[in-house]
C-alpha cells in the first residue's frame, strides 16, 4: 500500500468531524510495528498491521520471514475531532494518509475483510506466471476480490506484483500477493 501521505497536517483538516473511524497510517521505514504498539498500547487506539510471512533466502538459506503486509503503514481507529492529533504526532509516524487536505477514511467493511483473509500472518507459497506491466488483472481472492487493476511493476521479491487501484476516494497504489490475481483481459 505505498501511498503518498499528501501532507495532511492538523491545521488544513480542522475542524474535524466528531465521528470514529479507521485511518491509514504512514510510518517512518521499518518502524510500523513500533508506531503500531505506540498508538495501540499508549494511547489506548484500536489498531490492525497485517503481516505477510514469506519463505526468503537469507545468506543461502531458506527461510520464513514476517513482514507488514503493507510496508510502511497500518490502519488506526480513532475519533478524528479528538484524537487525530495524537496518531499525527506519534513515535515513528510520518503522517496519517489523505487527500486534498482531509484525513482518508477507510471503510470499516475493508477492515474487517482483511481481518478475516489474512488474520495475523499471510502465508505466500505458491508463485503464479508473472504479469507485466500495463496488463489487465482482477484480484481473485481477498478483501479486494473483483476489483480490476493495471500491474504498474513486477516487485523484485517476485511474490508480489504493484498494482493500480481505485481505492480511498482516489487511485492508490498497493502491493497485492501474485497468487491473488488472475488476467483480465
Amino acid at each position: 500500500m505505498n501511498m503518498v501521505n499528501n501532507g495532511v497536517t492538523p491545521t488544513q483538516v480542522d475542524p474535524l468531524p466528531n465521528v470514529t473511524r479507521w485511518l491509514c497510517v504512514h510510518t517512518r521505514p521499518r518502524r510500523e510495528s513500533a508506531a503500531e504498539r505506540y498508538c495501540r498500547d499508549v494511547l489506548g487506539f484500536d489498531t490492525y498491521y497485517p503481516r505477510l510471512k514469506q519463505l526468503k533466502t537469507i545468506r543461502r538459506v531458506k527461510r520464513w520471514v514476517t513482514g507488514p503486509l503493507f510496508p510502511r503503514y497500518f490502519f488506526c481507529r480513532l475519533n478524528l475531532a479528538q484524537n487525530f492529533r495524537a496518531v499525527q504526532f506519534a513515535p515513528q509516524v510520518v503522517g496519517v494518509v489523505g487527500f486534498g487536505g482531509r484525513p482518508a477514511q477507510v471503510d470499516d467493511a475493508i477492515i474487517d475483510q482483511l481481518k478475516l483473509w489474512a488474520g495475523e500472518a499471510v502465508d505466500i507459497m505458491t508463485v503464479r506466471p508473472g504479469f507485466r506491466p500495463g496488463d489487465l488483472v482482477e484480484i481473485a481472492d481477498g478483501p479486494l476480490r473483483g476489483l480490476q487493476a493495471v500491474v504498474l511493476q513486477e516487485m523484485s521479491d517476485r511474490d508480489r506484483v504493484a498494482v493500480l487501484l481505485s481505492t480511498l476516494g482516489c487511485q492508490a497504489r498497493l502491493i497485492v500477493s501474485r497468487t491473488q490475481l488472475v488476467d483480465a483481459s
